[in-house]
C-alpha cells in the first residue's frame, strides 16, 4: 500500500524549496523502499533547485542519504528489509558495453526506480540523481542500496553516497595517486577535502591545498595537508610549483568546476603528470588552452565520475576505514538539522560556512 511521507520539493527555478506531502508507492519489481536515516546537503541540490541539471520540475531533491530497507518488489536478491544501507546513483546494469569490458564504475545505463513518487494530486516528481532522499522514506532501485556496517553513523556513512565518495575517489580512483606523489587540490569544499583525505589514504607524500579562503585551507590541513596555499594573495601555479621543487605536482585535482581554476591546474601539474576534473561546471563554461601545450605537457587530462566508485567495492571498504578510525567521516559533518533547515543549509553552503549539512531523521 503506499505510503504518505513529508519531502523537500522543488518546484521551479530558483524557488525557495518547501517540504510537501508526497506518496511513495509500494515497490515494484527489481525495487526497495528505504526509510531515510540521514541525507547530506549536496550542491547537486542546489543545481537541482537553480535549473542547472535540467528543467524536469518538481524536484525531489537529496541524493547523499544513508538508512534501512524497509521493503524489496518482487526479484530483489541484493539487500532485504532491515538492511543498512547507504544510497547510491550508480546501480550498475551489468549489460552495457562498459560493464561487459570489466568496467562497471563507466556504466552507461545505471538503474532508477521505475515507478514515480508523485505529490498527493499526482503530479510525478523527478528524484534528484534517482534518490530524492530528503523524505523520511523513498523508493529507489534496490541496486541503489549498498549495505554497510549498520554500527557506522548514518550523518557520516550517508556522505559516502556523493560529495565524499567523489573526492575520496578522485585521488585514489581517477588520479591514481601513489605513495610518495606530490598532489594539490584547487578547491577545499567538502569534495576538494575529500580529495585531500584520498590522497593522504593513499601515501601522497606531500599534498597542497588550495583556495581563496583561509578558514577552509585549515580544515584542508586538518584533514592531511602538507601546505596550503591561498590564491587570493598567491599565484597557486608558482606557488605549487615552488612546494614541488619546481616541477609541479604529480597529480592536481580541480574541484571548483570552473575554466580559470582548471587551466591553474593544468599548469601547475608536473610533465606528464595527471588533471582530475571533479569540480561540476555550467553548461555554458568553455575551456581555451594551446593545443601544443596540451600536446607538449603529455600526462593525461582526466574527468571524474563520482570518483569513478564502484559502491559495492568501495562504499564497505570506506566504512571499514572509518570504523577504524582510519577514515574521520565525521569530520564532514559541520551540523545536523532538520528537514525543514534545507533552504537555510543552502544559504550556508552558497557563503561556503559549512562542509556539509546533515538532514538527520
Amino acid at each position: 500500500m503506499a505510503q504518505q511521507v513529508q519531502g523537500v520539493i522543488a518546484r521551479a527555478k530558483g524557488e525557495p524549496v518547501r517540504i510537501e506531502t508526497i506518496v511513495v508507492p509500494d515497490p515494484g519489481p527489481g525495487e526497495a523502499v528505504v526509510k531515510v536515516q540521514a541525507c547530506g546537503v549536496c550542491h547537486t541540490d542546489l543545481h537541482y533547485r537553480e535549473g542547472g541539471i535540467n528543467d524536469e520540475f518538481p524536484f525531489l531533491l537529496g541524493h547523499e542519504a544513508a538508512g534501512v530497507v524497509e521493503s524489496v518488489g518482487d526479484g530483489v536478491t541484493e539487500v532485504a528489509p532491515g538492511d543498512y544501507v547507504i544510497l547510491n546513483w550508480r546501480a550498475v546494469c551489468g549489460q552495457c558495453r562498459a560493464c561487459k569490458r570489466g568496467r562497471p564504475q563507466y556504466c552507461f545505463d545505471t538503474h532508477n526506480a521505475k515507478q514515480k513518487m508523485t505529490l498527493t494530486d499526482g503530479t510525478e516528481l523527478s528524484p534528484a540523481l534517482g534518490i530524492g532522499a530528503f523524505a523520511e522514506k523513498t523508493l529507489v532501485a534496490a541496486g541503489q542500496c549498498t549495505k554497510v556496517d549498520p554500527a557506522a553513523s548514518p550523518a557520516a556513512a550517508g556522505l559516502l553516497g556523493c560529495g565524499v565518495m567523489a573526492g575520496i575517489g578522485a585521488a585514489i580512483n581517477t588520479g591514481n595517486v601513489g605513495r610518495g606523489d606530490s598532489v594539490a587540490v584547487i578547491g577545499c569544499g567538502g569534495v576538494g577535502n575529500a580529495a585531500v583525505v584520498g590522497a593522504r589514504l593513499a601515501g601522497a607524500a606531500k599534498i597542497i591545498a588550495v583556495d581563496i579562503d583561509d578558514k577552509k585551507l585549515q580544515t584542508a590541513k586538518s584533514l592531511g595537508a602538507t601546505h596550503t596555499v591561498n590564491s587570493r594573495s598567491a599565484d597557486p601555479i608558482e606557488a605549487i610549483r615552488e612546494l614541488t621543487d619546481g616541477n609541479g605536482a604529480d597529480v592536481v585535482i580541480e574541484a571548483v568546476g570552473r575554466p580559470e581554476t582548471y587551466e591553474q591546474a593544468f599548469y601547475a601539474r608536473d610533465l606528464a603528470g595527471t588533471v582530475v576534473l571533479v569540480g561540476v561546471p555550467t553548461p555554458e563554461m568553455r575551456i581555451d588552452l594551446p593545443l601544443l601545450d596540451v600536446f607538449g605537457r603529455g600526462g593525461a587530462l582526466k574527468s571524474s565520475w563520482y570518483g569513478d566508485c564502484l559502491p559495492s567495492r568501495d562504499f564497505p571498504m570506506l566504512i571499514d576505514l572509518y570504523q577504524q578510525g582510519r577514515l574521520d567521516l565525521d569530520a564532514f559533518v559541520t551540523e545536523t538539522i532538520a528537514l525543514a533547515d534545507v533552504e537555510k543549509a543552502f544559504e550556508r553552503m552558497h557563503h561556503g560556512d559549512v562542509l556539509r549539512s546533515v538532514v538527520v531523521f
